[in-house]
């Protein structure tokens, strides 16, 4: 990725600037990690017609995002619902399938095709947009200046910048306790390098990427167990979602050990197969083929030597930032995950662009506080806006109002048999106050109920509004009825 001309292009800059008596910056802005939230605000700086770079440590761009998260497990699901023929099920029968014996290879012979286009397509718009990319690990120098040790073998040397943006993620946490290896103990980065499907998995962790895969697995017939030490599933999404989320998992054959602390795993060899053994504080045990290790993840800012700028990390590895996403340094913005919630690509887009805006003295204007949560589990799950406990906790009189994709006739044609959305409403003024969806295209559906809550709209808008036939968006109509009959 590393232009030896661009290397020039920044030398001669920098005699420019010190000729006309300027700052002898290499550049405007240097972004660290080419994931969401680092393209968004590279391309942004780069509209405003400011020099910019991004550095990115990995052999190809797109980060965890591209490369080992969102996008290939996003894309593993869709294979696993069409292989597995998971969605015809209902129609067909249990014994359905578009192939009857799937591999590792058929899952991941999609996942590549779009893994090289999104890398392909991320490539151009940087290319057209100007953007120099620079494969490099970086590490601060000072608050101004960052050391950049090239991959291509032409050494190390230091750039200076006007204004630093860190993006550069997360990686997976991993406990030095845990033998994992990459095939039979392994964490979700490893998911792409597995030689094959097994017949048992334990997932430990049911985080939201712990929660995906385990549905994954379990649709294609894996017998899934799995381990968390919380005893609900995902708090801070409406229980009456995750309730149902619970049932269709264990319809699955899913056992679920929640309230269960893991206090042991170890590798076995039981008459000539590799196993694992997981053992639990509460002393059950688990044996199966292999573990997915998924306790969460922690902020990629272990190598950046961040003392050098002035800068800390908490426990997690996490940067702290205000409402502008400006570091204690105030020219060094963090944006995505590496500051934590809601870690979402969505969300760190629009923290990119609005950290560039900030730098550079550009008005900008965000909804980012009304954010949606897409949870690629089987089914789906997306929510915005305050769920049912929340409003309860708040004390705010509001009531619900609820629609089944098996009444509407677009759930019937798709074979979903067990979607559902609700809505939440204030009973005095009849705002919507939150939509929370489970099934088939939940992750596409929010965004209509999120466009009514940002416009504070009422829950009248879905019963006068008219939606196509037949279609899933039906469901608002037919939920907002059903909460105005709960009024009188």
């Amino acid at each position: 990725m590393s232009d030896p001309a661009v290397l020039k292009l920044i030398d001669q800059a920098v005699s420019e600037n010190v000729r006309q008596g300027q700052p002898a910056y290499d550049f405007d802005m240097l972004v660290l990690g080419s994931g969401p939230a680092g393209q968004r605000a590279a391309i942004q700086a780069a509209k405003l017609g400011k020099r910019t770079a991004i550095v990115e440590r990995r052999a190809v761009i797109g980060g965890v995002c591209i490369n080992t998260g969102t996008i290939p497990s996003k894309t593993l699901r869709e294979a696993v619902l069409h292989l597995s023929g998971h969605r015809e099920k209902n129609i067909y029968g249990a014994s359905y399938a578009v192939k009857s014996r799937i591999s590792m290879s058929d899952l991941l012979f999609r996942a590549d095709y779009v893994i090289r286009n999104e890398i392909d397509v991320t490539s151009h718009q940087l290319q057209r947009n100007g953007v120099n990319v620079l494969a490099a690990r970086a590490s601060f120098a000072d608050e101004h200046t960052v050391l950049l040790e090239f991959f291509d073998g032409s050494g190390a040397r230091k750039v200076t910048a006007e204004n630093v943006v860190i993006a550069v993620g997360t990686e997976t946490t991993r406990d030095p306790a845990v033998p994992l290896d990459g095939q039979r103990i392994f964490t979700s980065d490893d998911v792409l390098t597995l030689n094959e499907l097994p017949r048992s998995i334990a997932v430990i962790g049911a985080g939201v990427i712990g929660l995906e895969y385990a549905t994954m697995f379990a649709a294609l017939g894996v017998r899934v167990t799995l381990i968390d030490k919380r005893e609900r599933l995902l708090p801070f999404v409406d229980y009456e979602i995750i309730d149902n989320l619970v049932y269709q998992m264990r319809q699955s054959r899913v056992t679920l050990r929640l309230g269960e602390e893991v206090s042991g795993i170890e590798p076995i060899c039981a008459a000539g197969e590799d196993k694992v053994r997981i053992t639990l504080a509460s002393g059950k045990q688990v044996v199966t083929a292999k573990a997915l290790y998924s306790i969460g993840r922690k902020g990629a800012t272990a190598d950046l030597n961040l003392p050098a700028a002035g800068l800390s990390a908490n426990g997690r590895g996490q940067l702290s930032v205000d409402s502008r996403y400006r570091t204690n340094v105030p020219h060094i913005y963090a944006v995505g995950d590496v500051i934590g919630f809601p870690s979402l690509a969505s969300t760190s887009m629009e923290q990119g662009r609005l950290a560039a805006c900030a730098a550079f003295g550009k008005e900008a204007h965000s909804v980012a506080e009304l954010f949606p949560y897409g949870i690629y589990t089987i089914p789906e799950i997306s929510v915005v806006g305050r769920n049912e406990q929340e409003l309860t906790r708040d004390n705010v009189a509001y009531e619900v109002g609820k629609a089944y994709y098996r009444e509407i006739a677009r759930g019937q044609i798709i074979g979903d048999q067990t979607g559902m959305l609700k809505m939440m409403f204030d009973r005095e003024d009849r705002k919507l106050l939150g939509v929370a969806i489970l099934g088939e295209g939940a992750s596409d559906l929010i965004h209509i109920g999120q466009a009514v809550l940002a416009h504070e709209g009422t829950i009248d808008y879905f019963i006068d509004s008219v939606f196509n036939y037949p279609t899933l968006a039906e469901c608002y109509k037919t939920a907002a009825f059903d909460g105005v009959n709960r009024l009188e």
